[in-house]
């Protein structure tokens, strides 16, 4: 069974904006084209889609979801390679996380220092902060 690239994304959740960009970075691709020059797709396409997205939700870039879908569809890979993946991946979420809390808290601090709202930006303390 074929669906088109409005089938598609219906069905996938997606906007054909999306398909249309995952086609263009070489995620996803018609399996043929109808009469009328309509891309034509598999259903496999809907679930390549669905593990696209959810890869994304677990914050892999679509460079790490190709990869992904190379090990999948590789017959020498194995789950452990998958696994160790995405451990690196979870390891890399966490710098970014303990980056973003850093940053957080000397923004908290900034914030704290500039509890006089009236004073003149010459002498606003959290972009005296900013210039040094």
């Amino acid at each position: 069974m074929t669906l088109t690239i409005g089938k598609i994304a219906s069905a996938a959740q997606v906007s054909t904006d999306t398909l249309r960009y995952y086609e263009r970075e070489g995620l996803i691709g018609p399996t043929s084209k109808s009469r009328g020059g309509y891309r034509l797709y598999d259903r496999d396409a809907v679930r390549r889609v669905r593990f696209i997205k959810q890869a994304q939700n677990c914050g892999f870039t679509l460079t790490e979801i190709r990869v992904l879908l190379d090990l999948r569809a590789g017959e020498a890979a194995c789950c452990g390679d998958v696994r160790r993946f995405s451990l690196e991946k979870k390891l890399q979420l966490e710098a970014k996380i303990k980056a973003m809390r850093t940053m957080s808290k000397a923004l908290d601090h900034l914030i704290a220092a500039c509890s006089d709202e009236s004073r003149p930006l010459d002498d606003c303390p959290i972009l005296a902060a900013f210039e040094r």
